[in-house]
């Protein structure tokens, strides 16, 4: 099973995305399942997604401790939320940030993978508003193929429409992969 944990703001889509991760699973013929969780403020809060991707009928339903993945679509948690927590071993790290330099994240002995860009940059220049969800889905499909390119641009058009297809399609292909020995 893997398990993933997207970590956002309210108002930026972390919630909407994994709804969209999982839709496009599930096209595939497999399984999943995705749970938010956020407090009463919502915009402008902390918004924790906890998305589960199997090839057999899932049954839990609630947080997810170890993830595979994280995505940080807020780089402001690097420091004021628990992303790194309970990191699965050879893990996928996917942020969004405006930094070139990656390479402190290879402290973290868990990371095997991290995939980053400026996706707030780019929502701004092709849906005119700092929502980066559609771009980290892309980034998110490049790095992990855990899920088909054709059926998440599928589940964004569905859901958004084009301009954020094309958001979708920066995000796969100007995202930044580095990879770290272990």
């Amino acid at each position: 099973m893997k398990e993933i944990r997207l970590h956002g703001i309210g108002g930026l889509g972390t919630v909407k995305a994994g709804e969209i991760l999982v839709h496009a699973a599930v096209l595939d013929g497999k399984f999943g399942n995705s749970t938010p969780f956020f407090g009463f403020e919502r915009q402008g809060a902390p918004v924790t997604s906890f998305v589960r991707l199997d090839d057999r009928k899932i049954r839990p339903k609630n947080q997810i401790y170890h993830p595979n993945c994280v995505i940080v679509i807020d780089p402001s948690l690097l420091v004021s939320a628990p992303v790194f927590e309970g990191l699965a071993p050879e893990s996928y790290f996917i942020l969004n940030t405006k930094a070139g330099d990656v390479s402190k994240l290879a402290e973290h002995e868990n990371i095997r993978t991290v995939a980053y860009l400026n996706a707030t940059q780019i929502a701004l220049d092709e849906l005119g508003r700092a929502i980066p969800n559609t771009v980290m889905l892309g980034a998110f499909v490049r790095a992990t193929g855990w899920v088909r390119k054709d059926l998440m641009e599928q589940k964004v058009r569905e859901f958004f429409g084009e301009k954020n297809v094309t958001a979708f399609h920066r995000g796969y292909e100007e995202v930044q992969i580095q990879q770290f020995d272990r």
